[in-house]
């Protein structure tokens, strides 16, 4: 008498020969945005659980910086961030830099009260790689940016910190300056 067990790879083999037809028939993934093509329309909630969406900064450089509470070089590139939020907040063609946590809003908005970070904060509670993945960070690499310009076209992605020398030339980049 053979064991249940026994019949256990069979039947697994089945279910896949079964299930391979109906994979071959999904919708493939849509493509990631990378730099000279438009924006997605993306919306987020703030941290005070209002919705925002990327729309909203058209007309104006952003930064997306996607972080979380658990990524230590995320806490490391967050107070550079601030500065360069506060040195191109004033500027009429400043970017806008706008954070996004992969966490959850208390978690989120602790860690922007610690580190006492004024720009605007939004949370994707779903964790890594939430929208992300729409810019090529599939893997949800942390922490990870995109600079898009004022008519809404990705000008650069980057995986990993971000160093001052680095934002200083995507604000040139943003303004157009060589």
């Amino acid at each position: 008498m053979t064991s249940p067990a026994s019949h256990l790879p069979a039947l697994l083999a089945t279910v896949l020969m079964l299930a391979l037809p109906l994979a071959s028939h999904a919708a493939p993934p849509t493509p990631p945005a990378s730099a000279g093509q438009a924006a997605p329309a993306l919306h987020w909630t703030d941290l005070d659980g209002a919705p925002a969406a990327l729309a909203q900064w058209r007309g104006r450089p952003v930064l997306l910086n996607y972080w979380a509470s658990w990524c230590g070089p995320c806490l490391k590139e967050l107070p550079d961030l601030q500065h360069f939020s506060q040195a191109q907040a004033p500027l009429p063609n400043g970017v806008q830099v706008v954070g996004i946590a992969l966490d959850d809003i208390e978690a989120a908005n602790a860690l922007r009260a610690q580190l006492q970070l004024t720009y605007r904060q939004l949370v994707e509670s779903d964790g890594p790689p939430g929208s992300a993945a729409t810019f090529g960070n599939r893997i949800g690499t942390l922490p990870f940016s995109v600079l898009i310009d004022a008519q809404g076209t990705v000008l650069q992605v980057h995986n990993g910190p971000l160093l001052p020398a680095d934002l200083e030339r995507w604000a040139a980049a943003a303004r157009g300056a060589p």
